[in-house]
Formats: structure tokens, C-alpha cells, sequence
């Protein structure tokens, strides 16, 4: 029998103080600006290409200035042009056959092919997207089949590194583990039922091998592979499933591979605390293990013991939120770390996390105020807080003090805000009663509803959003700087709105929409209105690929000053005889698409949010709008990755909208809208909900969904959405008839309704109008064969 090779044990120098991941987007969002020229035919290929080296060696050099060492690995290498989950499967060579036409001669991937795996073209529909474990990133969804191949194909990797180094930087390549890849991996096309992509768990490897070769004739003294999924019990394969995968995987990688064919293995597990897999990742020869002790908790001074033999690579600040460290409690968690681990631990410090959730520096912030400033750290702050924690471990709290005293007044101040705790929120929220979550049945409710709406089979409609017009931007950016007053953007505002209505009434929609023409983002702009929050001017974060989000800061408790939409539904509603529905965003995904006040319960901060919303569905109920929409698309992105915590997180929050919805009366129709979820998994809250019309992404996943619905007996309104508005291509009159067709084969006709997977402020009119029209189109030659 072959012995595997020795293992060099000798350990090169890990750095005090790093972080797991640093945004890649750019301060003023370069990455999007040069994606967006190339798509849009405003630059070339090279000039891309180019971009994008510049923004990579941008972000070495300011981390360097930052004061992580540029020589030591501290500066991790995880850039992406689109998506990391992506960047995986194009290394593998594991690309969908029906993209096969995309890939040049010689199997390697081009940039233009990659792009079109993530954003499709012409019939080639991309890959499905969803949401990265508990976050608001959205990643591609590889699929993976028994066929499918799978070798080491790219090694853009290694060139990245290199570059790095032609640079006078040495950094820690960072990439997607192999357990991970496989466990977010979908079933290609005609697998066979009882497969699962961890089945090519073997031949995976053997690229990550071949990988990690690459790496370590580059010079790469470490390698960090990221392992998140071993936090989470949520997949559809056993939990002792996934620890042999894990086990397997670890033997082929740390084990089998000796140093220096291959760099030092620093396998992070971010979002949680990894469990029963701690003991498999001491136990393996990998040389450093990261521990997300803000989302997970220290282990015992058992497991810590058997850690004493590896670099232990301690997050102890939040990549997931923007406030400030308590650097006295961090650096408390840290000192308990290293007794645990006994005399001669090796400790490092590090973010939780990547920080690829947090914008980039909130000194660029300066009208949020100084006293909110200094309650908040951005990614820049969180880098320095590291530091700060990294010297006091290894020299003590003296050199520190000032720091660490700072810290402690930030956290003073903003206990002692009066915006913080005010007692006519909390009179409120506590004097709720059991009758104010919950309407009269679903039967007596959709009785009066047809009554009133009278809309025909198969009503069609549109999430919500119209395309936000660079005219659009450009006079919300005039109010802004007072070059026009109120009245001149209102209407222009007015303008754009009667534009949407005539065209929705000349498609043919059944329910219309006011186009949301003045919201800059459906959060951001609640959150301009409700006291309690603050946005940002330069605080951007990726969504995915160049789609990026500005999310607002929740600091205080919440309430509503004023009607927020009514004026502008009342005005839609003023230029058509057919419906239109009032738009709101629901108060998970507030919470979720925010950050959020860390200093209480999110179920207490999400009543309160609900009950402002509230007060708005009964002023857009007294203004005559017969139909709400309060959107949830982010319902499931906060669901705990632990199956022991689904209930009660699905229990507040079904129950805040359910707050938030059940002051109008039986004809009110209230609908929601979800989107980039795996709905099987939250089909019973879908249900809680109690809406009476449930829309929800399903184009990408080709309808999916469909089963879990009929199987739930699930009986109120559900619109399935047939046209992916994530990809610039125009589905078919025959593709979308296709997908409806399907839809009304497993649910009845009457519970279906026809509209698009999400909104469609992304997207241009042109591209919009041609989908919309074959949208219509296709429901007709439906509801003909009914």
C-alpha cells in the first residue's frame, strides 16, 4: 500500500492580525463602473481586464496603509469579478453543458463566458441565484451533475497571487472549500434521482489538489479555504454526511499533500460555531482553524486544548454589522481563548467573517453626525480594531488604553441616546394583544376580495419597481443638492408615474403599479422616513456581481412621523380604472437589509417596525388603495443556520407582519412578495403569513417551488414568477407560456396569478416593455387552453 507522504509540521509565521475578507467592490464602486462600461459596450475586454487588476493591487495597497503587513499573508486574496461561489465552478472546469458553446478551445473558461454563466444570453438561461447562507449577498448556484466536468482548469488563483507578489505583497489566497462548493451545489439537468453533487466529492478534490500544487510551487506560505456550511445542520444530506466529506476532504488536502508541495491550510468556518466539527479539524494536519466567536460561542477548554497544536485564528470582530467593537469584552474573549489553549498558544486575530457585508470606511460619512459616527466601524475601522486587540493580547492592556477607553465612551454615548429607548415605542409594543396579529379567515376574506376587484383568471401584474431611469437618478441627485426645489422633482416624479400607468394599461396588466419612480432603494427610502434610522451617502455594499445596496442604520427605536406612499399610490390610482397597489417592504426584510441595533432582541425592533407600517396600510386603505403589497423577500435570508433555531425566528417573524397587515379590513387584498429562497424550508411560515396573494422568484429554478406548494395544501393566491428580471435577456412568449403551463399543472388556475420574479428597477425599458408584452401574451394563450 502507497504511505502518503511525510507532512512537514513545521508551521510558517501565520500574522497577528488580519481579516477574513475585505469588500471588493471599491470605495466609489469601481467594480461596478467597469463591469457596467464592458456590458454596456463603453469599454473593451483589455480595458476591463485592466480595471480589474487595478482595483485588486487598490486594495493591497490600502490595507497595507491600513497596517496589515504586506509581506507576512496577513492581506487576504479574495477578489472576485462577479461572484466566489462562481469563480470556484470556473476553476473546476464544472460548467453546465448547455454552455459548452461558451467555452474556447483549450477549456478554460474567458471572462465574456463567465459573465454569461452569471447574467445568461440570448436562450441561455444563467446559473439560479439565492442568497449566501444568512446574508444579503447573493451567490450562483454551480450545478453539478454525474457528467459534469470536473478538473483543475483554472488557475487564475495562482496568477492573482502572483501578481500580488510581482507587487512586493505576499497574500493569502482565499477560496470556497471544497465541502461548501459541493453542499451549495444543485443537481444538473438529468441527474439521477439519489444524486447529489457531494457525490463528485473525489473528483473535486483532485483539483483542489492540483490547486494547492499550483500555490505552493507560486510561494504561497498559506492558503485559506473557507468552510462555512460545516456551521449549518440545514442540508439535505445527513450532518454525518457532511463530517466524513469533511473528514475526506481534510485527508486529501492537509493530510496527503506534504509542505512545501503545498501552502499551510487556514480553514475558516465563518457565521456560526462549528459544532461536532471542531473535534474533525483538530484532528486533521490543516494549520490553522478560525473560530467566529461574535456568531458562535468559545468552545470548551476541552476543544480549545486540542487545538494547541494549530495556529487558532480568533474572530472576534464583526464582519457581519457596522458597529463599533466592546474592544474590553473582545479582548476578554481573546484571553479566554489562549487559558484555554494553555501555555504557548498560537493566536491570531481576525474579523468574524469577511468583511464583504460592511461598506468601506465611515470616515467618508460626514453628515451622518459625529455622535453616530463614532458609535459605528466600517470595514477600514474594523481592520484597525483588529490591530488594536491583536497588540493588547500580546502586550497587555496599557498600550492600549486609549483605544480601549474610546471604545468604552462610543458604547456610553449611545446607551445614554434619547433615541435609543423611548417610552411612547415601548407603550405601544407592550400593550399589544393576541386579536391585533391575526385577520377574519382566508374564506370570508377572499369572498369579498372578488366581489370588489373582479379580475379575470390568471391576473397579471408587476412586483412593484419600473426602471429607475438615469433621469430618475439624476433629479433625486438635484433635490438632493438643492439644485431643484420640491415641487419641480414631485413633478417630475408625477410625470414618470403617469408614464408607468399608460404603459402597464397598453400591455394589458390586470393590476397595476405606480413604478416606485421615487425610491431610491426599497429600504433606504422607509428609512429616510421612520425616526430610528440613519442612511449613508457612501456606505455601499455587493449585493452581486455590480449590483450593490447602500443599507440604512437602525440605531434607534422606530416610528412613523408621517404617511410615507400614500400621496404618490392615491395619484397612481387617480390616472386608471384598474387596481393599483399600494407598495411597501415588509419589517423582516427591513431588519434584514439594514443594519440593525445590536443592544436588544431583533423580534422587539421588528414590532416596532411593523407597527409604523401599520399605520400605513390603514392611510393607504382610507385613500381607497383595494391592494397592498408588503414585501418579504428576505424572509428566509435571516433564518438560523441551525435547525434548533427556525422556530423561533419564524415565530416573530411571521408574527411582525402578520402586525404589520392585520389592521385592514376583509376586502383589503394584502399581498407579499419573496424571493431567492429555498421555500421549502420556510413553507409553513410562507403559509403563517396569511397573505392573500404570495409572489415569489421561480423563473431561474423553473418552478420549483411548485411541489412544495401543492403538497403544503397551501389555498390562497400564489404568483410564481415567469420572467427572470436578474439577466438582461428577453424570455419567450413560448418560454414563459412553458413555465405558466407548468404552474397551472400544479396548482389551480384560480389561485394563480402572472407576474415576474422581482422588480424591475434594474432593468432598462426597452428590455422590460419586450418582456412584459410577452408576458401578457403568454398568459392569454394560457387562460384560451383552460
Amino acid at each position: 500500500m502507497t504511505q502518503p507522504p511525510a507532512v512537514d509540521r513545521t508551521v510558517p509565521y501565520f500574522p497577528g492580525a488580519t481579516v477574513l475578507g475585505y469588500p471588493r467592490i471599491g470605495p466609489a464602486r469601481e467594480l461596478k463602473r467597469a463591469l457596467e462600461a464592458y456590458w454596456g459596450g463603453h469599454s473593451e475586454l483589455d480595458d476591463l481586464q485592466a480595471s480589474l487588476a487595478g482595483l485588486r493591487a487598490d486594495t493591497r495597497r490600502r490595507l497595507g496603509r491600513l497596517g496589515l503587513n504586506v509581506d507576512d499573508a496577513a492581506i487576504p486574496s479574495d477578489f472576485s469579478a462577479y461572484d466566489h461561489v462562481l469563480d470556484v465552478a470556473t476553476t473546476l472546469g464544472a460548467i453546465p453543458e448547455r454552455f459548452a458553446s461558451r467555452v474556447p478551445e483549450g477549456g478554460v473558461l474567458d471572462l465574456p463566458g463567465y459573465f454569461t454563466l452569471a447574467r445568461g444570453e440570448g436562450d441561455l438561461a444563467p446559473l439560479e441565484m439565492t442568497k449566501w447562507f444568512d446574508s444579503n449577498y447573493h451567490y450562483l448556484v454551480p450545478e453539478i451533475g454525474p457528467d459534469t466536468p470536473i478538473r483543475y482548469a483554472d488557475d487564475r488563483v495562482v496568477h492573482q497571487f502572483l501578481e500580488a507578489a510581482g507587487d512586493g505583497a505576499t497574500t493569502r489566497p482565499v477560496v470556497v472549500g471544497p465541502v461548501t462548493f459541493l453542499l451549495l451545489s444543485k443537481p444538473a439537468d438529468g441527474a439521477p434521482e439519489g444524486f447529489h453533487p457531494l457525490d463528485r466529492l473525489d473528483d473535486v478534490l483532485a483539483a483542489y489538489t492540483e490547486l494547492l500544487h499550483g500555490l505552493g510551487e507560486a510561494g504561497a506560505p498559506w492558503v485559506q479555504i473557507d468552510e462555512p456550511a460545516l456551521v449549518s445542520d440545514t442540508w439535505e444530506v445527513p450532518r454525518e454526511r457532511v463530517l466524513a466529506a469533511l473528514t475526506r476532504s481534510l485527508e486529501a488536502l492537509a493530510g496527503a499533500v506534504a509542505r512545501p508541495a503545498r501552502p499551510a491550510i487556514f480553514l475558516a468556518a465563518p457565521y456560526g460555531s462549528l459544532g461536532d466539527a471542531l473535534p474533525v479539524l483538530a484532528g486533521s494536519h490543516v494549520e490553522a482553524v478560525g473560530l467566529d466567536l461574535v456568531r458562535g460561542a468559545v468552545p470548551g477548554r476541552d476543544a480549545l486544548a486540542a487545538l494547541r497544536e494549530k495556529v487558532v485564528v480568533a474572530g472576534v470582530v464583526d464582519g457581519h454589522n457596522v458597529w463599533r467593537t466592546d474592544l474590553d469584552r473582545a479582548l476578554g474573549v481573546l484571553e479566554q481563548v489562549r487559558d484555554g489553549l494553555g501555555e504557548g498558544a498560537r493566536i491570531a486575530v481576525a474579523t468574524s467573517c469577511s468583511l464583504l457585508h460592511v461598506p468601506h470606511d465611515v470616515e467618508r460619512e460626514k453628515h451622518l453626525g459625529r455622535e453616530l459616527s463614532t458609535w459605528l466601524a466600517f470595514a477600514d475601522q474594523k481592520v484597525g480594531e483588529v490591530q488594536v486587540l491583536a497588540q493588547a493580547l500580546l502586550e497587555g492592556r496599557d498600550p492600549v488604553a486609549g483605544e480601549l477607553g474610546e471604545a468604552a465612551e462610543a458604547r456610553a454615548s449611545r446607551a445614554a441616546h434619547a433615541g435609543v429607548e423611548r417610552e411612547e415605542v415601548r407603550s405601544r409594543v407592550a400593550g399589544l394583544k393576541d386579536a391585533d396579529f391575526h385577520r377574519v379567515a382566508y374564506g370570508e376574506r377572499a369572498g369579498a376580495q372578488a366581489e370588489v376587484l373582479d379580475l379575470p383568471v390568471l391576473p397579471t401584474t408587476t412586483i412593484g419597481s419600473f426602471p429607475q431611469t438615469t433621469e430618475l437618478r439624476r433629479a433625486r441627485a438635484a433635490l438632493r443638492k438643492h439644485e431643484i426645489d420640491r415641487d419641480t422633482y414631485e413633478a417630475a416624479m408625477r410625470a414618470e408615474i403617469e408614464k408607468v400607468v399608460r404603459l402597464q394599461e397598453e400591455l394589458g396588466l390586470d393590476v397595476l403599479v405606480h413604478g416606485e419612480p421615487e425610491r431610491n432603494d426599497m429600504v433606504q427610502y422607509f428609512a429616510e422616513l421612520l425616526d430610528g434610522f440613519a442612511v449613508t451617502q457612501h456606505g455601499w455594499v455587493q449585493s452581486y456581481g455590480s449590483r450593490c445596496t447602500r443599507p440604512s442604520i437602525l440605531w434607534g427605536d422606530v416610528s412613523r412621523p408621517a404617511p410615507m406612499t400614500v400621496a404618490w399610490a392615491s395619484y397612481a390610482a387617480s390616472l386608471t380604472d384598474r387596481p393599483v397597489k399600494g407598495m411597501l417592504t415588509g419589517p423582516v426584510t427591513i431588519l434584514a437589509w439594514s443594519f440593525v441595533r445590536d443592544d436588544q432582541p431583533l423580534a422587539e425592533t421588528a414590532n416596532q417596525v411593523a407597527l409604523a407600517l401599520r399605520d400605513e396600510l390603514a392611510d393607504l386603505e382610507a385613500a381607497g388603495i383595494g391592494i397592498v403589497q408588503v414585501d418579504e423577500p428576505a424572509l428566509r435570508e435571516l433564518l438560523p443556520l441551525r435547525r434548533t433555531d427556525h422556530a423561533a425566528y419564524l415565530d416573530w417573524s411571521v408574527r411582525a407582519f402578520r402586525l404589520a397587515t392585520s389592521g385592514v379590513a376583509p376586502t383589503t387584498q394584502v399581498h407579499t412578495h419573496l424571493c431567492y429562497s429555498e421555500f421549502g424550508e420556510v413553507i409553513g411560515a410562507i403559509d403563517g403569513l396569511d397573505a392573500d396573494v404570495t409572489s415569489i422568484e421561480a423563473a431561474r429554478s423553473k418552478m420549483e417551488i411548485l411541489p412544495a406548494i401543492h403538497s403544503s395544501g397551501f389555498e390562497r393566491g400564489i404568483g410564481p414568477g415567469v420572467y427572470d428580471i436578474h439577466s438582461p435577456r428577453v424570455p419567450s412568449v413560448e418560454e414563459i407560456t412553458e413555465l405558466l403551463t407548468a404552474a397551472v399543472d400544479a396548482v389551480p388556475a384560480r389561485q394563480l396569478w402572472v407576474n415576474p420574479d422581482c422588480g424591475l428597477k434594474t432593468r432598462r425599458y426597452e428590455e422590460t416593455t419586450a418582456a412584459l408584452e410577452n408576458l401578457v401574451a403568454a398568459t392569454r394563450t394560457v387562460r384560451a387552453n383552460l
